[in-house]
C-alpha cells in the first residue's frame, strides 16, 4: 500500500477500535468490517458487498468479486484512498474516516462504480451492468461502467448523480446531489460531458452533451449547462451563462463555496 492508504487503514481502524469502546452496540459491525478484516481492500470488499446483496447473487460473491477487482487493478485502492481523503477534508459534516467508510453512500457507490469499470474493461460487461444496477437501486446513484472517473472525488450526498457511458471527470472534483452527466437525445458515440480538474458541480445541475467544463470551474445548482464553459468562471441558470470569473487563489472543488453573487467580473462576456 501507499503512504496515503497505510495512513488512512491505520487511522480508520483506531477510530473504529475507539468507537467500539464508547459505542459496544456498534462493535460487532466495527469488528465485522474492519477490526476484523486484513486491510484495506478486505475491509472495502466487505462493506460494499454487504450493502449490496440484495439479489440472487450472494454477498461472499459479490465480496470475491470486489476483492478481485481491488487487487488486480492498483489505481482501484489509490483512488479509492483519494476519494476518502476528499470526503474528509471538503466535507464540512465529516471529521473521520470512519463515517464515509461506514455510512455515506456516495463514496461506497463510487468504490462500486471503480470495481464496475475494472470488469468493463476486463471485457465482462454483463457481470459490469449486474452490480452497477445494484447500485442504482441500493445509492440512487448511475454511473455507467464506462464512464471515466478520476480520484480525489466527493460525491456530496449523491442521491440521483447520474454519469452517462461517455462521462468523463478528472481528478479533485467535488459533486452535490441530483447531478446529471447526461446526453442531449438519442445520439451515439462521444456523447457526454467531460469534467476537468478542480471543478464543483452544485446540487441538481444538469450538464447535457459532449460539453467540456473547463479546470476550476464553477458551476451554479440546478443550472442547465449545454455549450463548453471556460477554465475558472462561474455560471449559472438555465441555459447557463457565465455570471463571473474564480479567483486565481479559489479552488472551487476545495472550498465548496457555492456562492457566486458576489463573483470578479469576466472579461469574456456572459455568454458560453
Amino acid at each position: 500500500m501507499s503512504d496515503l492508504q497505510s495512513s488512512i487503514w491505520n487511522a480508520l481502524k483506531a477510530e473504529a477500535e475507539q468507537t467500539s469502546a464508547s459505542e459496544p452496540i456498534l462493535s460487532g459491525i466495527l469488528s465485522e468490517y474492519i477490526l476484523d478484516r486484513n486491510d484495506l481492500i478486505d475491509a472495502l470488499s466487505w462493506r460494499v458487498s454487504s450493502r449490496l446483496a440484495k439479489g440472487t447473487v450472494s454477498e461472499s460473491e459479490l465480496r470475491d468479486l470486489f476483492k478481485d477487482c481491488f487487487s488486480s487493478d492498483t489505481t482501484i485502492l489509490n483512488a479509492t484512498a483519494h476519494d476518502l481523503e476528499a470526503v474528509k477534508v471538503r466535507d464540512p459534516a465529516c471529521d473521520d474516516y470512519l463515517s464515509p467508510f461506514l455510512y455515506f453512500k456516495g463514496f461506497q457507490a463510487l468504490c462500486a462504480y471503480r470495481a464496475c469499470h475494472s470488469l468493463w474493461l476486463m471485457g465482462r460487461k454483463q457481470m459490469a451492468l449486474y452490480v452497477q444496477s445494484l447500485v442504482s437501486i441500493i445509492y440512487s446513484v448511475d454511473i455507467h461502467p464506462a464512464a471515466r472517473i478520476g480520484k480525489g472525488i466527493l460525491l456530496d450526498h449523491a442521491t440521483g448523480f447520474v454519469a452517462g457511458e461517455t462521462s468523463e471527470i478528472e481528478d479533485d472534483v467535488s459533486i452535490l446531489h441530483e447531478v446529471t452527466l447526461g446526453g442531449t437525445g438519442k445520439e451515439r458515440g462521444d456523447r457526454h460531458p467531460k469534467i476537468r480538474s478542480g471543478v464543483l458541480i452544485g446540487a441538481g445541475a444538469k450538464i447535457l452533451g459532449n460539453v467540456e467544463i473547463g479546470e476550476g470551474a464553477r458551476v451554479g445548482a440546478s443550472s442547465v449547462v449545454l455549450n463548453d464553459v471556460p477554465a475558472r468562471v462561474s455560471v449559472a441558470g438555465v441555459p447557463a451563462k457565465v455570471v463571473g470569473s474564480v479567483d486565481e487563489g479559489d479552488l472551487p472543488y476545495l472550498g465548496m463555496n457555492h456562492t457566486i453573487s458576489s463573483a470578479p467580473s469576466y472579461d469574456g462576456g456572459g455568454g458560453i
